[in-house]
């Protein structure tokens, strides 16, 4: 069996533990992590809270949004949501995607980073109950792993099953009622190394995931890439990651 096809037959919830203690003690400091919060919270200026954070994981990126915002977290890991919590000083609770456990119209934004690939995950539930909690003209900010032909090992510790294109993500969006859709590509300059790493060098099942620490002047380096590309006037054709801007309509 070759590993895309391993990594497709991944069932069960979320990641395995050892991947969330492995994201515990990077998310604060790896330039992965540093580049993905930059370009959330890029992506909320202007909206008003309350905030979701679908998928918070041990609380990296709620722990920067603004308190203003009045973030909330919620995860499928019970012991996730409780390390957010501690970690961002915000309430964060258990749950699932596919079915949020918060009443209609709960929020003004939603932010949801790589949690629809996951093989729990149901992208169309997950998305009509993100619409379901957004108020009228409420924002909604995705971020997902783009490409199927990236899948790797990476991808099999983390239980992800899919990757998307700009254009599925557009789709999917506008499927559940989601307008003003803004789709595009990032990390678009490191896709050779990413290319290099997941299926010349990680290219087998036992191989470790990609979340680790990185050599100071590696990660300074990388962290610079993503800079680089996130003050371009213009995105990208190709990239690791999609990330999505869509609105819930406003009442007439």
């Amino acid at each position: 069996m070759t590993l895309p096809e391993q990594v497709l037959r991944v069932t069960g919830a979320g990641m395995e533990p050892a991947e969330y203690k492995l994201m515990d003690a990077a998310e604060d400091r790896m330039w992965w992590y540093r580049a993905l919060h930059a370009r959330l919270l890029r992506a909320i200026e202007g909206a008003a809270g309350p905030l979701l954070d679908a998928g918070c994981g041990t609380g990296g990126f709620l722990a920067r949004v603004p308190p203003a915002f009045t973030p909330v977290g919620m995860d499928y890991h019970a012991p996730a949501a409780a390390r957010a919590a501690r970690k961002a000083g915000a309430p964060a609770m258990a749950g699932s995607i596919n079915a949020l456990p918060f009443a209609d119209e709960s929020f003004g934004v939603a932010v949801s980073a790589d949690v629809l690939s996951h093989a729990a995950a149901e992208p169309a539930a997950a998305v009509a109950e993100l619409f379901r909690v957004l108020r009228p003209g409420g924002r909604l900010v995705l971020n997902l792993p783009a490409f199927r032909w990236l899948l790797s090992a990476h991808d099999l510790r983390v239980h992800n099953t899919r990757r998307f294109t700009s254009g599925e993500v557009q789709a999917l969006l506008a499927g559940a009622g989601f307008t003003e859709i803004r789709a595009g590509y990032w990390n678009g300059i490191l896709l050779p190394l990413m290319l290099l790493q997941r299926k010349v060098l990680a290219r087998g099942a036992e191989s470790r995931s990609d979340v680790a620490t990185f050599p100071p002047w590696q990660d300074r380096m990388f962290f610079a890439a993503t800079r680089f590309e996130h003050a371009l006037p213009f995105a990208l054709p190709a990239g690791g990651s999609v990330l999505a801007v869509a609105h819930k309509p406003k009442r007439l």
